[in-house]
């Protein structure tokens, strides 16, 4: 059994990628650490805990930081909800959160499971903090998965910048100069055909399970502002794309390894990730810039092409 631990900013699409860990017999979840970011630390926490009590699971839930590193927290309940959940009256009955900092409980999961799997699906705070306060735990976690940025595209904030990149930009550089053995699955692997469209939202439905109902309602918010946002119809989760590659990693069919840079500074570009598809960056005129990415860490796998049907299946067999 893989062990895993999930560390979130708990809102709509990350309530599914929940329940497809905790639902799943392939892993074993050891903590969820919960980060600010889509909703405020306490709502992230508070929705965490629900999450947990639906599926029924005994896994411990830890607060962590409040806000990034060095700004000011930018939520994002304009696309979850008020309380990042649609605004339905969802939070846990009897369940609380575990004492002691979420940053903490994530250094001790590591240092008890040599070969944990991390899966990070809000900004990068805590993992930033983690490995700044236990350097130890970059060789001691065999993947990690992050939902995040948009390599060579679009942005969901600005038009160069992805969500849980931007929110944090110096934690995201943090951790990819890390050394961490990263996964990146990036926003653009969410949109066009795998997007939820009617039909696979009717077939969830059908299921007749609360945990179904649930993941199609608390997304009801996400649902009208990704179509203000982008056009397209139905329902973006790609909190639970990259826990269905967590999963099962062969829903990735092209895959690719490069240096990535995040940018930090403020502006149009904050969060922008450089990646360096065609390895310009060793080139001579660029090694000014890319010198320290190159000494701090390694190459990231970034995956390109999802196997959409494959995805879809998987996110179905968890709300069955």
């Amino acid at each position: 059994m893989r062990t895993i631990l999930i560390d979130t900013d708990t809102a709509s699409d990350d309530a599914v990628a929940l329940i497809m860990a905790l639902r799943s017999s392939r892993v074993e979840v050891a903590a969820i650490t919960v980060v600010a970011g889509n909703v405020p630390l306490e709502q992230g926490v508070r929705n965490a805990l629900c999450v947990a009590e639906l599926c029924g699971a005994e896994v411990p839930v830890y607060a962590g930081a409040r806000r990034p590193l060095a700004r000011e927290l930018v939520s994002a309940e304009w696309f979850h909800g008020g309380d990042g959940l649609g605004d339905h009256g969802y939070g846990p009955a009897t369940r609380v959160a575990e004492g002691g900092h979420g940053v903490d409980a994530l250094i001790a999961a590591v240092m008890e499971a040599p070969g944990i799997e991390v899966i990070t699906l809000g900004p990068l705070t805590n993992l930033a903090l983690a490995v700044a306060r236990e350097p130890r735990i970059v060789e001691r976690i065999s993947r990690c998965v992050v939902m995040g940025g948009a390599p060579c595209c679009e942005g969901n904030v600005t038009p160069a910048a992805e969500y849980n990149i931007w929110v944090d930009p110096e934690a995201a550089r943090m951790v990819f100069r890390s050394g961490l053995r990263i996964e990146m699955v990036g926003w653009q692997l969410s949109r066009f055909d795998a997007v939820l469209g009617e039909e696979d939202i009717r077939g969830i439905l059908e299921l007749d399970t609360e945990l179904a109902r649930f993941a199609i309602e608390s997304n009801s918010v996400g649902r009208e502002a990704y179509l203000r946002q982008t056009g397209e119809v139905g329902i973006s989760l790609p909190d639970p794309i990259a826990m269905a590659v967590l999963l099962d990693p062969s829903l990735k069919l092209e895959t690719s390894e490069h240096w990535v840079h995040v940018e930090a500074a403020d502006g149009m570009m904050r969060g922008m990730m450089l990646v360096d598809r065609l390895g310009v960056g060793g080139d001579e005129r660029n090694l000014s810039d890319w010198g320290e990415t190159m000494r701090g860490g390694r190459k990231v796998e970034i995956c390109w092409r999802l196997d959409v049907a494959g995805w879809k299946r998987a996110l179905v067999g968890a709300l069955g």
